[in-house]
């Protein structure tokens, strides 16, 4: 058996692990979610729409360029790569509205955090289609997907309270 070539502990190993929240010892994908939605907050607010945009593409970027370096020396979409979380879990929030008071905010990002996990865990409504696309692209695809549902549910949640 042929032994895979061990990661560098580099900037291309800190992104892909969601700045080491990948590492964590169980649920690295929620773990890696989790860790996002301070930073997803605070370019929300401190930001707004186009902060959180960037910060979307930013995560999708390091998703698809680290991506390979880790199916090379793990596996093929490995548990600790969770940067396809971080953008995943950022998409529920475009186009939402934080007030800046953390009390009134709080339900809501908890409500965007468990919505899109829902979704990237239980894979409905094509998403598992999506983890299938060539790598490594369908490292990504899934969870933009998962967090585009999360996002469509999040808004009538918002519209109907």
């Amino acid at each position: 058996m042929e032994k895979k070539p061990r990661h560098p502990r580099n900037l291309a190993f800190w992104l892909g692990t969601g700045l080491g929240s990948g590492l964590a010892p169980a649920a690295p994908g929620t773990a890696g979610s989790l860790a996002a939605l301070p930073f997803i907050y605070a370019a929300g607010v401190f930001g707004g729409a186009p902060a959180l945009a960037a910060f979307l593409v930013f995560w999708i970027a390091a998703s698809l360029f680290t991506a390979p370096g880790f199916e090379r020396c793990y596996s093929e979409d490995p548990a600790l790569f969770v940067a396809d979380e971080w953008a995943g879990q950022t998409v529920p929030f475009i186009g939402i509205s934080f007030s800046g008071v953390f009390a009134e905010d709080a339900l809501l990002l908890l409500a965007g955090f468990v919505l899109f996990r829902i979704f990237d865990i239980l894979k409905p409504l094509g998403i598992n289609k999506a983890e299938k696309l060539p790598s490594p692209l369908g490292i990504l695809a899934d969870d933009l997907l998962a967090g585009v549902y999360a996002l469509i549910l999040l808004k009538l949640l918002i519209f109907l309270i």
